[in-house]
């Protein structure tokens, strides 16, 4: 990709402790999130590594079933190298991804990042009447 930034989706790739940190520390959906758990999810997930000259910079993850439906989650670019398109690549990389082509339904919930996903055709739910969620905010502080 431009300047030596590349995405991997090889788990290898992954800085578990890194990521761990972020999300943690750095992000209002998973403040406090216990690192084995972070581990679990990368585990069992695909996984987007975003390298800046083989340091981790970027990170995101889907979680599917590869045929119908996809989760996006988890995304995020250390603050100091925000702003030189790197989220842009990473979701690149994840929307050609050939195991994620043809779901029926893609989805993801932010708070500010509206305007990076709607450049890949996501929207407000059509139908928001018909999605229900069982939501614990707190789980990883109340642990």
């Amino acid at each position: 990709m431009s300047d030596g930034f590349v995405v991997r989706t090889d788990r290898e790739a992954v800085d578990v402790d890194l990521v761990h940190h972020w999300l943690s520390t750095e992000s209002y959906w998973a403040a406090g999130i216990p690192r084995d758990t972070v581990a679990r999810a990368i585990a069992n997930s695909l996984c987007f590594t975003g390298l800046l000259d083989g340091r981790q910079v970027a990170f995101a993850r889907v979680i599917s079933d590869f045929a119908t439906f996809a989760y996006l989650a988890d995304v995020f670019v250390l603050d100091e190298v925000r702003g030189r398109g790197y989220a842009t690549q990473l979701m690149d990389a994840v929307f050609v991804h050939s195991d994620l082509q043809g779901l029926r339904r893609f989805m993801l919930a932010t708070r500010d990042a509206h305007a990076l996903y709607a450049r890949y055709d996501f929207t407000s739910p059509a139908k928001p009447a018909s999605l229900m969620e069982r939501y614990a905010p707190d789980i990883y502080r109340s642990a």
